[in-house]
């Protein structure tokens, strides 16, 4: 089975193409095409499917060849998935989004690896350094961006390009010059080894929450604050993240007010009714504290009542939090765009 890599036309209509002449029924599953689109065969064996015109914007796709789930080998743009991965396709317009590189200075990506001491798995992390970088020049703020379930570490800058959102920003002064650290968001990696049935088994997500935040704190920002030039007052420390991302976000800005003043939760996963239990001593005094509280989600998320539900709440204990709602689902299209509003309100 051969593939040839989508065609993006004038319009902004994408035609997915996978060669199988001996499947039965192949599908295709896009971002934003609902379910899916089911693909027809030509005299050749080449299937196909055109989407409705997208509006601009990179958009996750798979294929499912009479059931079985298949990436487009032809196509090198890859979404990885420690549980599935996924292609790729990027409908540009006429005007740059922000998450798309531009002609402005860049700053690096750093991978670093350690075993964690706790767990004695090998772990790692990825650190932005900004445009002009330099230890000598003065202490950085730092922002800890945190992934959702089932991605790893590179989640952030492969699908969503926080460098290049960074960059544009910092280039045309929207956004401080920051050092961003984004580490494995896993308590261990039993989260995920079992696949989905692993994450509602009685506990464990409360346990990770745990154990992930004495991973951050233990073993991450000792090594992140021995490496880099980075501020250690807590008005110049900020942790955000998407999903599971964003529960640990405020799990654990919430419980190390001295380490953290600016707090983002992006389309929270784990929220529910009883997730302020897990903070018991959680009362107004945190306005004192608090530069932000920003939880958002997307209105055709199957997670925004509950997050919605979260910050009503919040304001019902007296913490002022800001909530924004956004179209969309429980997707990159989502969190990309979060960032790009969230990054610029930090460490003023």
């Amino acid at each position: 089975m051969a593939t040839t890599e989508p065609e993006v036309a004038p319009g902004g209509r994408v035609t997915f193409r996978v060669r199988a002449p001996n499947a039965r029924e192949v599908r295709v599953q896009y971002e934003g095409g609902g379910d899916t689109g089911n693909m027809q065969k030509d005299e050749d064996g080449l299937w196909s499917f055109m989407t409705p015109p997208l509006e601009p914007d990179i958009y996750s796709y798979t294929f499912f060849v009479d059931g079985l789930r298949s990436i487009d080998l032809n196509n090198p743009l890859l979404k990885y998935n420690l549980l599935y991965t996924d292609n790729q396709v990027e409908e540009r317009g006429t005007t740059a989004l922000p998450w798309e590189m531009q002609d402005v200075p860049h700053g690096q990506l750093h991978r670093h690896f350690y075993k964690s001491a706790a767990t004695g798995e090998d772990r790692d992390f990825y650190v932005y350094t900004p445009p002009g970088y330099s230890p000598q020049w003065h202490r950085y703020p730092v922002l800890y961006l945190l992934h959702g379930i089932s991605d790893d570490a590179s989640g952030w800058t492969v699908a969503g390009r926080q460098n290049v959102i960074l960059d544009n920003l910092i280039a045309r002064g929207a956004a401080k010059p920051m050092v961003v650290v984004m580490p494995l968001g896993y308590g261990t990696m039993d989260m995920v080894r079992q696949g989905w049935s692993r994450i509602s088994s009685a506990g464990r997500w409360e346990t990770n929450l745990q154990q992930f935040r004495a991973r951050l704190l233990d073993e991450v920002m000792p090594q992140v604050e021995a490496s880099y030039r980075l501020s250690n007052h807590p008005q110049d420390r900020a942790i955000a993240g998407l999903s599971m991302g964003g529960a640990e976000s405020l799990f654990v800005g919430l419980t190390e007010p001295k380490r953290f003043a600016w707090i983002g939760a992006f389309s929270s996963g784990g929220v529910g009714a009883n997730f302020l239990e897990l903070l018991p001593t959680l009362d107004s005094s945190a306005n004192h504290r608090l530069g932000l509280l920003w939880i958002s989600c997307g209105k055709n998320d199957s997670l925004y009542d509950s997050n919605q539900a979260l910050v009503e709440s919040l304001k019902g204990k007296g913490i002022h939090c800001t909530w924004r709602e956004v179209p969309g689902e429980h997707s990159w299209r989502v969190w990309r765009p979060n960032l790009v509003e969230f990054a610029p309100l930090l460490f003023h």
